[in-house]
């Protein structure tokens, strides 16, 4: 299948510059082309057998002379930091006189000394102090005199990278997404030093809109992958098996939970207790509910406490209380009454109870000018001792130490991440792709991380949960593209599966890797479509499609009783691109016509 890879790493398109959480992790890594200037938008970014490079020319070539990009720090920097070149000199005799700054100041300045025949990766130690936190710059400029657009002197540079010792480039899979499947199988989560602890001291999961037994069905693989904490999904409470989410009917949170949803819970409690897992018991009174909860009725906290009694009554030590994504009772004063109420009374039962409440809102930095104000309250009334959930820079995106440390310090309260990766909100997709974009350092905030599945896809949901594992264990180590072969390996051990679990996953490599907040993100219509849009394109068009039935067909052969739900996926979005492309072949439109007066 070496020519469908190829095939797929052309089609799948990348994204802008990313900072990177590689091993090593850098403090940023930039291609050429993420600097701006210089001349690749006139004569094109791929040279020299290598893509996105820019390169500048001499002076009197003006915006053409120089390239330049800004990068954020979110601490102080300790230790050896170099600035990393990847780079190549013009094939004139002398070397191009060069200069790199940071912040103005000057790392580098004389003749390249980079070869014109290959490629060089060049380390530069920046000095200390030159690097501070908050907005940086990087500027590279060519310092010759003269010099015409198109020739000589010139500089190029593929890649940089602002790092510490021994920092080595990798692909950067939101730019170009394949993996290389592993030859041995290692742990996963990737082991840590002697001595130090995980970086979140809480790792798991909590499963959209899942059923009792898929819940059940990951505890094992949870546990075997040192993840310690499972949220039900609110949505999970509701009466999901007898109305759609979204009527008003679904959350009757002030009804008794039916005895057979009930003991189908209490099983989850147990399982979790048996394998090591917290079980953190979860509700939302005021979302798809024709009675949203009243604040101020000690009837209604009556009736929503009697489910956390229940979960108390079997162990449960951990709870949520969400408010998140409501359009009626948005009070922070109120929503802080009920969850002070709530949470005391778990801890007159219990001291060692814990309380997570997501706030209405949940994500950001907090500076906005609707989310302050709220937070604001919920700093002086909610009890010092709860957890905020927070999602992060966004709903749906990458998270940022900066962003949590500001939203931190507005709202006051200890942070438990709701990661939403890979979830799908139930959209016919999926996100199998490595969690990437997530800040190394974000453990040193937040305490607990929480991933957010996918909805029916529960078996290939695994290989992601397993790369957001290794990430919450391990993050100061944490290699995405390692992460996801490990994961492929780790979950099936004949060769003939594990490179169908890789074919599936670079057709559904993620809204992450693909740089686009929407967890309906379809990348198989995605591609048809920008496929579509080329220029005699219908000989590519039925490349894809052959290649992708030919990967359904090869995956319900492998696969007769397993990936059921994504293998449904994938042949859905199969005949879907069939019948797109047979649409837009035709000759002739059978849409009838309507003439208007």
């Amino acid at each position: 299948m070496a020519l469908a890879r190829l095939f797929l790493a052309v089609i799948i398109l990348s994204v802008s510059m990313q900072v990177s959480v590689f091993s090593s992790a850098p403090i940023v890594e930039l291609s050429g082309v993420d600097l701006k200037g210089g001349a690749a938008n006139i004569f094109g970014s791929i040279q020299a057998g290598e893509a996105d490079v820019n390169y500048i020319y001499a002076q009197p070539t003006g915006d053409q002379s120089s390239m330049a990009a800004t990068f954020a720090v979110s601490k102080p920097v300790e230790g050896d930091v170099f600035l990393y070149i990847k780079g190549r000199d013009d094939d004139y005799a002398e070397k191009c006189e060069i200069s790199d700054e940071i912040n103005e100041s000057a790392i580098f300045s004389g003749p390249s000394k980079f070869p014109d025949a290959q490629w060089e990766i060049h380390a530069y130690r920046i000095p200390g102090g030159v690097l501070k936190t908050g907005e940086n710059s990087i500027k590279i400029k060519n310092l010759e005199k003269q010099g015409n657009l198109g020739r000589p002197p010139w500089f190029m540079v593929a890649k940089l990278a602002i790092a510490g010792k021994d920092f080595i480039f990798t692909t950067n899979i939101t730019r170009d997404f394949w993996i290389s499947l592993p030859s041995q199988i290692r742990e996963l989560p990737e082991p840590l030093p002697a001595g130090k602890k995980p970086g979140f001291a809480w790792r798991g999961t909590k499963g959209w809109m899942w059923t009792p037994d898929q819940y059940l069905s990951e505890i094992p693989v949870m546990a075997k992958h040192k993840m310690n904490f499972l949220m039900n999904c609110y949505g999970s409470m509701c009466d999901i098996e007898n109305y759609a989410w979204g009527d008003p009917e679904v959350n009757r949170w002030w009804e008794d939970i039916p005895a057979g949803k009930k003991q189908a819970y209490e099983k989850i409690v147990r399982e979790c207790d048996k394998n090591g897992v917290a079980f953190c018991f979860s509700m939302n009174p005021n979302l798809c509910s024709k009675r949203a909860l009243q604040y101020s009725s000690a009837e209604d906290i009556d009736l929503l406490w009697k489910h956390y009694a229940w979960m108390q009554g079997l162990g449960v030590k951990w709870f949520n209380i969400s408010l998140d994504d409501i359009s009626q009772g948005i009070d922070a004063s109120g929503q802080a009454k009920v969850v002070n109420e709530i949470f005391r009374r778990l801890k007159a039962n219990d001291a060692s109870a814990q309380m997570i409440f997501t706030p209405t809102a949940y994500w950001g930095d907090g500076t906005d000018a609707n989310a302050r104000p709220y937070l604001e309250i919920l700093a002086k009334e909610l009890d010092g001792d709860v957890y905020l959930f927070w999602t992060g820079n966004s709903v749906v995106g990458n998270i940022e130490r900066r962003a949590a440390v500001s939203y931190k310090s507005i709202s006051k309260h200890r942070l438990f991440l709701w990661d939403n990766y890979p979830v799908n909100d139930d959209h016919p997709t999926m996100h199998l792709g490595p969690v990437t974009n997530r800040d190394p350092d974000l453990c040193e905030v937040i305490e607990g991380y929480m991933g957010n599945a996918l909805c029916k896809q529960v078996e290939a949901n695994r290989i992601p949960l397993l790369t957001c594992a290794d990430y919450a264990y391990n993050p100061w180590s944490y290699d995405p593209n390692r992460s996801i072969g490990q994961a492929i390996l780790n979950l099936e051990s004949a060769p003939e599966k594990r490179e169908l679990l890789r074919e599936l996953v670079e057709v559904y490599p993620g809204f992450i890797i693909l740089g686009k907040a929407n967890t309906g993100l379809n990348p198989v219509k995605e591609n048809f479509a920008k496929i579509r849009a080329l220029g005699h394109s219908r000989y590519v068009v039925e490349a894809f499609i052959a290649y992708l039935g030919d990967l359904s067909a090869r995956m319900q052969k492998a696969f007769p009783d397993k990936y059921k739900a994504a293998q449904k996926t994938l042949a859905d979005d199969v005949a879907a691109v069939r019948r797109m492309a047979d649409d837009n072949y035709s000759r002739e439109t059978t849409q009838p016509v309507k003439y208007m007066d």
